[in-house]
């Protein structure tokens, strides 16, 4: 170890009951642990004596590295890996992988999330039995809270306007406030990485895959505005991931289901894809996920970006110079494994590309080929080994900065705080005014249209909170679901406001021309199936179905505010 020096820092993060023992005891503390840890088949079966602590008073780059060069091949491999689970409470085999392999990141899903104080408490969970093992490393807990649309993390937590909606106020102010008040909530159950902000450009109009979750077009606003974002969020303490590079947007397929085939030459990504990553990595964005994304006019073969030396090495890291992580999207995504052929080689493929952490959503067992055969890899194959040790070393060094900072979440959530920190109590003003910024008048002909002169008002939508929203401001109106019975009731009213949640309700929609009642169409979601109905004159836009952007937008109906949004696509009209 040479000049290392062994004293330990103070554990703010560390929870009392574990500082009375395992993490105050001397080196050779780990003479307590259960007899499956310390048998001779064990990864963790050592000399025990002066090993590297994660809380060790050191260098980061120095600690990284020494507790790296400790690590057995099982604790480096598990070092760069990142699982879900399946169900509310953590599942037998993820708690072995955190207690008897050191796991080195965990994500919660949007199936793990109804329950709000579960969710932390799942944490903490993990979190204890993490730090208890022999380096005590905490893990890194990553979720997908973009706002809007994408939400994993749901029960309390605010259901916010969205990427789209802050595209249309275009103020990095509002992305900015996002990225906190998000970061906040995440922060109070112990989320300290969050998979946002979402730079896929909304140039495949067709797209259902990434529309509102997207800033928009224009690839300078998307960088700025996202740049913004991660920044509020790390002011929050969480540490924020660009996605997907190097770019989702050009595609109508998902990737959960199909390798997307993107058909750009390499002018065009770099004039368009990679602007915004350019101003998230120039701002000091700590993670960036990749994609699996086919470009066959810029890769021989048509290899996905996750698995491309060429788009993560030489690209990303040697010419845009990034020094974070790069984590892949779910590799059990069919875009990864269809390609690869099995998930055991999709790992291998990712990791040698240059990803630091691969993110699987199901947990695998320990005799799978997914840990088999890349253990297997690292004992044969020296040049495997390195990678994997460099990657496990840089996810080392992150952890050790990030902990460190007191700003940073603590691992182990507070229960005792949730309800008053979840949702955000200024969030909630917050995201109220980003909704009413964001409203987009696309047509306005009858508006405003307040109460007392809309005459019998029918609001129609397939959202609840949508018809409740409305009923505020207009209390004596009858409401409908988007069906058949909709046109007889549109001839009885004098308006009809109709929320347009997607392609599908068009056909609905123009059936209503005919009624004779005024037609108020809010567009929520995209707003690109508004242009299959040119004829409606009163059109608003409003990005999302939050709670926040109805409000707003049955306020401008009525003639509370003028919508000062804009629109942040172009030739819909």
């Amino acid at each position: 170890m040479g000049s290392y020096s062994f004293r330990r820092k103070p554990g703010r993060f560390v929870p009392v009951f574990l500082c009375i023992g395992a993490f105050l005891a001397p080196p050779a503390r780990l003479a307590a642990l259960p007899s499956s840890q310390n048998s001779e088949s064990s990864p963790h079966a050592r000399d025990q004596t002066r090993l590297p602590h994660f809380r060790d008073t050191a260098p980061p780059g120095e600690l990284a590295a020494a507790i790296a060069n400790a690590m057995t091949d099982e604790e480096l491999l598990s070092q760069i890996l990142m699982f879900g689970w399946a169900g509310s409470d953590p599942s037998k085999e993820v708690i072995d992988w955190v207690s008897l392999r050191s796991l080195g990141s965990i994500k919660v899903f949007g199936w793990n999330t109804d329950n709000t104080e579960k969710v932390a408490s799942s944490v903490g969970l993990l979190q204890e039995l993490a730090l208890k093992n022999r380096f005590g490393i905490p893990l890194f807990v990553a979720t997908d809270q973009e706002g809007g649309w994408i939400r994993h993390i749901k029960g309390k937590t605010s259901d916010t306007p969205g990427n789209l909606a802050i595209g249309a106020s275009g103020l990095p102010s509002d992305a900015w406030h996002s990225g906190y008040y998000i970061g906040r909530e995440l922060a109070a159950l112990g989320i300290n990485l969050n998979f946002a902000p979402t730079l896929d450009l909304y140039t495949d109009h067709d797209s259902t895959v990434i529309g509102p979750r997207s800033f928009g077009e224009n690839p300078e606003a998307a960088g700025i505005l996202g740049a913004a974002f991660s920044q509020g969020s790390r002011k929050a303490g969480v540490l924020s991931t660009a996605k997907h590079f190097p770019g989702h947007g050009h595609t109508g397929l998902d990737s959960h289901g199909h390798l997307p085939v993107i058909d750009i030459d390499e002018e065009t990504l770099r004039n368009r894809e990679l602007i915004p990553f350019v101003y998230l990595i120039r701002s000091g964005v700590p993670a960036i996920m990749s994609a699996h994304l086919s470009f066959p006019r810029i890769t021989a073969g048509g290899k996905p970006a996750t698995f491309s030396k060429w788009f993560l090495q030489d690209l990303l890291r040697g010419e845009l110079g990034f020094e974070g992580l790069i984590i892949t999207d779910d590799i059990m995504m069919n875009g990864a494994t269809t390609f690869a052929g099995s998930v055991s080689l999709a790992v291998q493929l990712a990791v040698e590309a240059g990803n630091d952490i691969v993110e699987s959503s199901t947990t695998p067992r320990f005799q799978d080929a997914f840990w088999v055969n890349n253990l297997n890899r690292m004992k044969a194959v020296p040049e495997f080994r390195a990678r994997v040790k460099e990657s496990a070393t840089r996810v080392l060094r992150m952890k050790i900065e990030y902990f460190s900072d007191p700003s940073s979440v603590p691992p182990v959530p507070d229960a005792k705080k949730i309800a008053e920190r979840v949702p955000d109590p200024l969030g909630k003003e917050f995201f109220l005014s980003q909704a009413v910024r964001s409203v987009t008048a696309l047509r306005t002909k009858e508006l405003p249209l307040p109460p007392e002169k809309a005459g019998k008002v029918l609001i129609a939508s397939s959202y609840p909170e949508f018809l409740a929203a409305g009923l505020k401001r207009f209390p004596g109106a009858e409401t409908a679901a988007i069906n058949a019975d909709l046109p007889r009731k549109a001839r009885k009213a004098d308006t009809v406001i109709y929320g347009l949640a997607g392609k599908d309700g068009v056909g609905r929609l123009r059936e209503l021309r005919e009624t004779g009642a005024k037609i108020v169409v809010v567009s929520i979601l995209s707003p690109v199936p508004v242009a299959d109905a040119p004829w409606a004159q009163d059109v608003l836009a409003i990005y999302s179905y939050s709670p926040f952007s109805f409000q707003a937008v049955f306020g401008a109906i009525a003639g509370d505010f003028t919508p000062g949004g804009r629109l942040p696509l172009s030739d819909l009209e």
